[in-house]
């Protein structure tokens, strides 16, 4: 695994595993079910993928959209390529709605809504609700990714 998918709290934080990328849950949520879907190899720019990867990025992007619209059932939602603290290439993936959102424990509001995500209201999870959250996601996941 590469340092980013590190830095997301990898293996703690894994919803799903595909051949060239990895679903994470966002330790940090902006919005419930905010993730992070990252490229699996060392490149630090979307263009040095290998072309296998971008065929995969839709099987990936369809299983994200799939699950958080019955999961979260959000209203639209947003891929952010930032890559700017941490290198390789990655998207964090904020669902958006208007009002607020529960499960595993945690009620989460989209303060952005409509507007931008506010990425500095994002709720830290702890240890536990890492966990619940991510294996509420998981158990929702396709079978056999």
């Amino acid at each position: 695994m590469n340092e980013t998918i590190t830095r997301f709290g990898y293996p703690d934080t894994l919803v799903a595993e595909y051949e060239h990328w990895v679903v994470l849950l966002r330790p940090a949520q902006p919005t419930l079910g905010s993730l992070v879907l990252a490229a699996r190899s060392d490149a630090t720019a979307f263009s040095d993928l290998v072309p296998a990867a971008y065929q995969e990025l839709g099987t990936a992007i369809r299983d994200i959209e799939d699950v958080l619209a019955s999961a979260v059932r959000y209203e639209k939602i947003n891929y952010l390529m930032l890559m700017m603290v941490d290198p390789n290439v990655h998207f964090h993936v904020i669902p958006r709605y208007s009002g607020e959102r529960q499960a595993a424990g945690l009620s989460i509001d989209d303060t952005g809504w409509p507007k931008m995500p506010v990425l500095g209201d994002a709720v830290e999870l702890d240890s536990a609700q890492t966990e619940a959250l991510a294996e509420w996601l998981r158990s929702q996941w396709p079978s056999g990714r």
